[in-house]
């Protein structure tokens, strides 16, 4: 039986972290959240997660801001992250800096599973 994989989610959107991490729980994995960068860091300080689900576009240290600091203190552990609003861009630099992939907002929750399932590691 496999191990159930601990996703931290980061999105300041509240509502939308609250349903994913239901649904997501739903599916079997052990969810973990926060809603900006300072919160993420601190989650991953108490327990490392086998991957990082973040929004780009955050208050504060953003998504970006935030992988730069995953990546230079947790290089192994997979990120994807979520744009809106049309910020391709940002995807493209993320992956750049070292995220796995991204995904566009709205997600498809089907998706977003699949990549998850791809980028674990194991």
């Amino acid at each position: 039986m496999m191990k159930k994989l601990n996703v931290l989610l980061v999105d300041d959107e509240v509502e939308f972290v609250q349903t994913l991490a239901e649904r997501l729980q739903l599916r079997g994995f052990d969810i973990h959240t926060a809603s900006d960068g300072e919160g993420a860091m601190n989650q991953m300080e108490k327990s490392l997660p086998d991957l990082v689900v973040l929004d780009v576009m955050m208050p504060g240290l953003g998504g970006l801001g935030v992988l730069k600091q995953i990546k230079s203190h947790y290089a192994k552990i997979p990120v994807i992250l979520l744009t809106g609003r049309g910020s391709t861009a940002d995807g493209i630099e993320g992956m750049r800096l070292g995220a796995f992939d991204y995904l566009m907002k709205p997600i498809d929750i089907d998706e977003l599973i699949k990549k998850i399932r791809d980028a674990a590691p194991g």
